[in-house]
């Protein structure tokens, strides 16, 4: 069935979506230069001027390079990215740094188009079904293409995986997952979940793309940089410490910083949690993850026991939100990575007539994707009334509970095509 029933309307809505992300991301794009393109952009032009790239983790001396290099303003930094996002611009140093976004946001597009095509093909939806759950991400989309990031291109990264997994070409599928996990940790969690299913050509041909990337990261930049990652970036993004940014904001919607929020008292940034408890903000944090974790994992176990694509489809799915839901931090625009996981979950719930868990998980991702979150900034810091300045990261945790309950209500029966197939008719 049509994920989108009526055709006039899917058509109209379609329409509206598009040019929203033409007026209020494309357009911007290709016009002026916002954060945070800069400094993805500064850190490939010291690499390919051959500067001190053992000093890009240093906040001021980064700064004074945007401002030699007249990329935006000069309040960027490239903490907390691994060394290997350095090298990702390079190619296009040549160019001015306006001219340089136009070319991201064009591949960006482009990336936009192509993950609409292979979900389509994927999922034997119609195009319009697929372009419109992709372009139901909102302000995932106008974030990515405004601010120069690379989310859309990993997006549709993890898509292409997927797709040549199921045309059995498993090394090829490794290579798609792997190649942006240095650079990005989002698809580590599908690598992991191939090794635990014993798809080693997929884990194979995963380690061996991400193993590439960090040789000529090292050979390009030298070990010094990928030390100072791995002993203090690392370590401190993993828990939210950012060096820059405010760690009490709701702008990153975390646990992490919701409990902090709630439990740990500044003078400055937090003068009014809701108790002053720094030993709870720790317990809250462990007991809350570790919960989510081991309801995925018990779901994923049973998952396995239904075979075929339909695990692997749901499985995925469900690591993409739980990923998302338990990442230190999360901006708007990783949303996008949500394009894969939720269309393979929708389209497991419809197939299984649960369309009450299709539509309901579904409207929780479009609500992420359209909210005005300006609205609910102001409850931030007012004790209790914080959790209300937390939208997005309820809104993951009950799509997360969806899917856990419909999952573990439907029978254990496939309902997708088997793996090693495509779907290749639209209807």
């Amino acid at each position: 069935m049509p994920v989108f029933p009526n055709r006039v309307v899917a058509v109209l809505l379609l329409t509206a979506l598009s040019a929203n992300v033409i007026v209020r991301g494309i357009a911007p794009a290709t016009t002026r230069i916002t954060s945070d393109f800069p400094n993805y952009f500064t850190a490939a032009k010291v690499v390919a001027d051959r500067g001190d790239v053992e000093r890009l983790y240093d906040i001021p001396w980064f700064q004074e390079q945007m401002l030699r290099y007249q990329v935006g303003t000069s309040e960027g930094r490239f903490s907390p990215f691994p060394p290997p996002t350095a090298l990702l611009l390079v190619p296009l140093t040549s160019l001015t740094p306006l001219n340089a976004l136009r070319v991201l946001t064009g591949v960006s597009v482009v990336c936009v188009i192509g993950s609409i095509v292979l979900l389509a093909r994927v999922l034997a939806w119609s195009v319009l079904d697929a372009a419109l759950l992709v372009l139901l991400s909102g302000v995932a989309i106008l974030g990515g293409l405004r601010l120069g990031q690379l989310y859309i291109l990993l997006s549709a990264s993890c898509i292409l995986g997927y797709y040549a997994f199921l045309r059995n070409r498993p090394m090829l599928a490794g290579a798609c997952f792997g190649l942006f996990t240095p650079i990005k940790y989002f698809p580590v969690m599908f690598l992991v979940y191939f090794a635990f299913r014993r798809q080693w050509q997929v884990v194979v041909g995963g380690a061996l793309t991400i193993l590439a990337i960090v040789l000529v990261s090292v050979a390009v930049l030298g070990w010094r940089i990928h030390e100072q990652f791995l002993t203090s970036e690392l370590g401190n993004h993993l828990v939210a410490n950012f060096r820059l940014h405010d760690p009490f904001t709701a702008r990153f919607q975390s646990f992490d910083t919701l409990y902090r929020r709630l439990f740990i008292y500044d003078a400055r940034r937090n003068p009014a949690p809701l108790i002053i408890a720094p030993a709870l903000f720790g317990v809250a944090r462990l007991v809350t993850k570790a919960a989510i974790l081991l309801t995925a994992v018990a779901t994923l176990v049973r998952q396995t026991r239904a075979g075929g694509a339909t695990a692997t489809g749901t499985s995925i799915g469900l690591l993409g939100i739980v990923t998302l839901l338990l990442a230190p931090a999360t901006a708007t625009y990783h949303m996008v990575l949500l394009w894969l996981p939720v269309a393979l979950l929708v389209d497991t719930f419809l197939r299984a007539g649960t369309l009450g868990c299709a539509y309901l998980l579904l409207g929780c991702y479009a609500l992420i994707g359209f909210l005005p979150y300006g609205w609910v900034y102001p409850f931030e810091g007012r004790g209790g009334l914080t959790v209300l300045a937390y939208p997005r990261l309820l809104l993951l945790l009950t799509m997360f509970a969806v899917c856990v309950r419909c999952l573990w209500k439907m029978p254990l029966t496939s309902h997708a095509p088997q793996e090693g197939t495509v779907h290749t008719s639209y209807r």
